[in-house]
């Protein structure tokens, strides 16, 4: 009885460690808000049926660009490779200046009312991001001169993690505004399953399930956070993000992995 109910304890287990990067639930059945508490878990890359009939659209197939292409650029840069079913960032280990041909990249379609999920995996030491409502505009060039970003950080290793305010670097993040809370992100080298969800100016992130921000573009709130930041130094009407626009992955020097990017527009 013993032998039998180890095993039984351990396949449970290993269940437990499957199904916990799943986007929009927690390990328990307490549902987040995302109402997905009872789906099935999709392969990665890929969209369950519920998915499909609820119109969501995949960015990523694992096998090729598609319509993602490099900020300002006509061409996927050769610096970003798709390898064994992800969007890999090949780190120059000499930070967003390092590439040779690299950069951001941005999805090809502008989206305004949505819900993003994706997967990322960051290297040790490594930094990244992930931008939206962004514009292609090489007066404000690169893509974070227009866009908010949802941080992606090795919190362990990276600086920043411990620079800006009350956490506001660390992964998950609205970058240098608002932290995450809980900081709830995995250590370098696994993945993390986040979702960005924009509606008529209200913006959620998520990340392994739970909430951990919200705010409100355009808001008198708003407007006073971001002009005690550093954003209206590269661009004076940072405050006033577009109500539509790009998606972006960062080209930061360091290794990133990224995949199972969907999305449904609401």
């Amino acid at each position: 009885m013993k032998i039998k109910g180890l095993f039984f304890l351990t396949s449970i287990l290993i269940i437990a460690i499957m199904v916990s990067c799943k986007p929009g639930v927690k390990s328990s059945d307490e549902d987040t808000g995302t109402g997905d508490a009872a789906e099935a878990v999709a392969e990665p890359n890929t969209l369950t049926d519920k998915e499909v009939e609820e119109g969501w659209i995949l960015m990523f197939d694992g096998e090729s660009a598609g319509k993602w292409r490099g900020y300002l650029k006509d061409y996927f840069p050769d610096d970003w490779k798709i390898v064994d079913g992800t969007m890999y960032f090949v780190g120059s280990g000499r930070g967003e200046a390092g590439s040779v041909d690299g950069g951001y990249i941005i999805y090809d379609q502008k989206f305004s009312n949505f819900h993003l999920k994706l997967e990322w995996k960051i290297s040790e030491g490594g930094n990244s991001g992930i931008f939206y409502l962004g514009q292609e505009n090489a007066e404000f060039d690169p893509i974070y001169k227009t866009a908010p970003e949802m941080q992606v950080l090795d919190n362990e290793r990276h600086p920043d993690a411990n620079a800006g305010k009350d956490g506001n670097r660390q992964a998950g993040s609205l970058y240098d505004l608002i932290p995450a809370v809980p900081q709830n992100a995995k250590p370098a080298g696994e993945w993390n399953c986040v979702e960005v969800k924009v509606y008529k100016g209200s913006v959620w992130h998520y990340m392994n399930g739970e909430v951990v921000l919200e705010y409100h573009l355009w808001t008198p709130e708003w407007n006073e956070l971001v002009a005690g930041s550093k954003f209206p130094e590269l661009n004076p009407d940072w405050a006033n993000v577009a109500s539509e626009g790009f998606i972006g992955l960062q080209d930061h020097g360091d290794d990133v992995w990224y995949r199972s990017i969907k999305i449904k527009e609401l």
